[in-house]
């Protein structure tokens, strides 16, 4: 018994210096070496605060979900009924949060009662309830008082179907100095509840820069090779309309200043890509997901000259972080913290 589970441990788990060893970022070395290194915190609100990141997409003209709306007040939750009555589908999310916190979908309503994707039903005073506690920090970072936003439903990718389960896969991309480095998707599944949050039980999909296929699939630590609600191949899965979206997530440098940085868009059937949000400290997960450690693809752009034009990074992100589906198949990594 004894040497079965200590054959089940080495599997999922290994040392430092094997991590080390495959480039593996840690959560210091992207602290110091990269977040206060390359981002002024002075440019934190930009990004921090959902609010301050939609009013910069429209000033660069950055197709996001639609506005439909805020609330900054106790004293105007009430408008939210009227603020959504002509909108099908909402969503209702804190300014401030992070992590999936507070996040309030609604796919339709018939003016007494808002039913979610999982078809459960909350009435009127459910929805300003969560408003209010959105409003009082509940969901925020720090717990500091937050505004609640109001926003149109997005409608994925028909291409996306069959890899979620009640919730909007979102492709996350790490940018360092406007170059993408690594890219993954979040599949939500019945453990996430709808939401694509790998905490939660979402599934991360590893996407090889190059062309956007999928090369590894995790859920819970653990390889995944199947979306574990629709049993769908995880390897069959291909983002559409790439070069896109990896030139919007590129262009958030010059947006914000920020030199790493942490793009989160999605992939919408009628407006095609949009930003969702961006994250000025980018947890790491994404490694794993990916089955390769950050270091080498880092350290490789911080010796390329600045001014490079967008087109021109994704090109050579492209050409130097491409790999095969069969490189990264069966890699296994230990645990790293999201």
């Amino acid at each position: 018994m004894l040497s079965s589970w200590l054959n089940r441990w080495s599997r999922n788990w290994t040392t430092p210096g094997a991590l080390r060893a495959r480039g593996v970022v840690g959560m210091n070395r992207r602290n110091i070496g990269y977040i206060s290194k390359y981002n002024d915190r002075r440019l934190y609100p930009l990004v921090d605060d959902k609010l301050q990141t939609k009013l910069l997409c429209q000033k660069y003209g950055l197709a996001s979900p639609e506005m439909i709306g805020k609330v900054a007040s106790q004293f105007e939750v009430e408008r939210v009924v009227d603020m959504v009555r002509d909108h099908a589908g909402f969503v209702i999310k804190p300014a401030k949060g992070s992590g999936g916190k507070g996040i309030l979908v609604i796919e339709h309503h018939d003016g007494e009662e808002y039913v979610k994707p999982s078809g459960a039903r909350i009435t009127r005073a459910d929805m300003e309830r969560h408003v209010s506690n959105i409003l009082s920090g509940l969901y925020s970072l720090g717990g500091s008082p937050d505004v609640a936003l109001v926003e149109g439903l997005i409608s994925f990718d028909q291409a996306f179907a069959e890899f979620t389960y009640e919730g909007v896969p979102d492709i996350r991309v790490i940018v360092f100095k406007g170059y993408p480095v690594m890219a993954m998707m979040r599949l939500s599944t019945a453990a996430s509840d709808g939401k694509a949050n790998l905490h939660q039980g979402a599934v991360g999909v590893g996407l090889d820069i190059g062309s956007g296929w999928a090369v590894r699939g995790v859920q819970y630590d653990r390889p995944q090779f199947a979306h574990p609600d629709t049993g769908h191949d995880i390897f069959s899965l291909k983002v559409p309309q790439w070069d896109t979206l990896l030139e919007l997530a590129a262009g958030c440098y010059e947006m914000t200043g920020l030199g790493y940085l942490g793009t989160d868009m999605v992939l919408d059937r009628r407006h095609g890509p949009m930003l969702l949000e961006l994250n000025a400290r980018p947890g790491l997960a994404i490694q794993m997901a990916n089955g390769e450690g950050l270091r080498k693809r880092l350290e490789l752009i911080e010796r390329q000259p600045d001014g490079v034009p967008v087109a021109e990074r994704v090109a050579f992100a492209r050409k130097h972080f491409s790999r095969s589906k069969e490189d990264v198949a069966n890699v296994g990594m230990a645990p790293i913290a999201d």
